[in-house]
């Protein structure tokens, strides 16, 4: 497992997402305001860009048939999705925001 640094705390507003590419990886990086959190940016049911979909506290909505996700677990909370989006740990250094990639 390694970090990686993904974005800078102050790029990412609260209650935004915002899609970073690492180690050939697409992650849509989340700002709860409580916390950064990243998942795949891809939704389970049909692939859709998970970043561009509205992130309300942890959840975050696929905008393409709005299936959402806890950002902190991955879990599915709706149809049509069933199967959770994969997450990575995420860590706050001064003002990078790193993510641990397998």
């Amino acid at each position: 497992m390694a970090w990686a640094t993904v974005a800078k705390t102050a790029a990412i507003a609260p209650g935004t997402a915002q899609v970073v590419e690492v180690d050939s990886r697409r992650l849509a990086l989340c700002n709860t305001g409580t916390g950064f959190y990243a998942i795949d940016d891809v939704c389970t049911h049909d692939g859709g860009p998970l970043d561009q979909g509205t992130l309300d506290g942890i959840q975050i909505e696929c905008p393409r048939h709005g299936a959402r996700f806890d950002v902190t677990t991955g879990k599915a909370l709706c149809l049509p999705a069933i199967r959770p989006v994969r997450t990575y740990a995420t860590r706050v250094s001064g003002d990078d925001i790193e993510v641990e990639l397998p």
